[in-house]
């Protein structure tokens, strides 16, 4: 016989939905930071963008990052909020 999950009230679907986001917002940071490393966002000869391109690049480094992470990620997002929820879940039931 399998047993269901208790259905979750709206106090706890609300607070899993701030998890989730928090874990999302996690992975984009992990993800902006992996995109800086690999040379995204860096200055170009070709361009010629000057300070403005040197300023702004930061934002898209950003902005395809949560992006990234927003459309699945590379599944970081998950794996933070499965934790957070065990660990809220623990905290819950005093363990």
């Amino acid at each position: 016989m399998k047993v269901s999950a208790p259905i979750p009230t709206p106090q706890q679907s609300a607070y899993s939905q701030k998890l989730r986001a928090a874990a999302v917002e996690l992975e984009a940071a992990f993800l902006g930071e992996m995109l800086k490393s690999a040379g995204l966002g860096q200055a170009r000869q070709s361009f010629g963008g000057g300070a403005g391109e040197d300023q702004f690049a930061s934002f898209l480094v950003q902005h395809q990052a949560r992006a990234l992470a927003q459309s699945g990620g590379v599944g970081l997002s998950e794996i933070l909020f499965q934790s957070m929820m065990e660990k809220a879940n623990a905290d819950d039931t005093g363990n």
